[in-house]
C-alpha cells in the first residue's frame, strides 16, 4: 500500500527540502515563511528540517547559495568594542570577497539579486531580519539603530560593488588594507558618529 503523511528521512530528503524552501521564499518571501511551512510542502516532519539545517537563516544560505549563514558567523564579527565595529564589519565583509570561492558567491548573489525583482525582495527580507537587525541590535541608541545599520550596509554593498563587480581602477589599486582603512572609517561614522534626523 502507499505510504501517506509525512516521509521519514532519505538519501533526497535533503535536497527535497531545499527544493520545497526556494518554493516557498519564491511565494511568500523570506519573513513569511516558516521552517513548519517548508516542512508541510516537503511531506516531511519538522524536526527534519531542524536536523539538516540550524534555522531559516541557514536554509536561506542554502537556497541562495550563499557562501555564509549570518546567524553562524555574524555573533562573532559583532563582539568588539564599539569604537572598532566599523573595521571588523568592514575586514570580515571585504575578506569575504577577496577569498576565490566566497568571492564567486558572492558576485553570483549581488548578480542574482540585481537582476530579478523576485530575488531582490527575497534577499531584502532576508538582509533585514538577518543582517541588519544584528548590526542594529549592537548599538546603543536604538532610536536610530536600524537607520545606521542600514547606511553601514550601503556603505559596504557599495565598496565591494566598486571593487569587485564594476572593479573601478583606483579601487582595484589599492592594497586590502589600505582599502579597509577608507571603507571602515566610513562605516563607523554611520554606526556611531551624528546621523541626520529624517526628515
Amino acid at each position: 500500500m502507499a505510504r501517506t503523511g509525512r516521509r521519514p528521512g532519505g538519501s533526497d530528503t535533503r535536497t527535497e527540502i531545499v527544493d520545497a524552501a526556494r518554493a516557498q521564499f519564491a511565494e511568500q518571501g523570506y519573513d513569511a515563511t516558516s521552517l513548519r511551512a517548508i516542512a508541510r510542502a516537503a511531506a516531511v516532519d519538522p524536526a527534519l528540517v531542524h536536523h539538516y539545517f540550524a534555522g531559516k537563516s541557514a536554509l536561506f544560505a542554502e537556497v541562495m547559495q550563499l557562501p555564509l549563514d549570518p546567524a553562524t558567523v555574524l555573533p562573532a564579527v559583532l563582539d568588539v568594542p564599539l569604537d572598532e565595529l566599523g573595521r571588523s564589519l568592514t575586514r570580515f565583509f571585504l575578506g569575504l570577497w577577496e577569498s576565490p570561492e566566497s568571492g564567486a558567491q558572492m558576485l553570483a548573489w549581488v548578480r542574482v539579486g540585481l537582476g530579478s525583482e523576485e530575488a531582490t525582495a527575497q534577499l531584502r527580507g532576508f538582509v533585514t531580519s538577518e543582517i541588519l537587525a544584528r548590526f542594529a541590535a549592537r548599538l546603543p541608541d536604538q532610536s536610530s539603530a536600524a537607520r545606521r545599520a542600514a547606511l553601514a550596509a550601503t556603505q559596504l554593498i557599495g565598496a565591494a560593488i566598486g571593487r569587485y563587480l564594476i572593479r573601478a581602477e583606483a579601487l582595484v589599486a589599492l592594497d586590502l588594507e589600505e582599502y579597509v582603512d577608507a571603507v571602515s572609517a566610513v562605516v563607523q561614522a554611520h554606526l556611531t558618529g551624528p546621523v541626520a534626523a529624517p526628515g
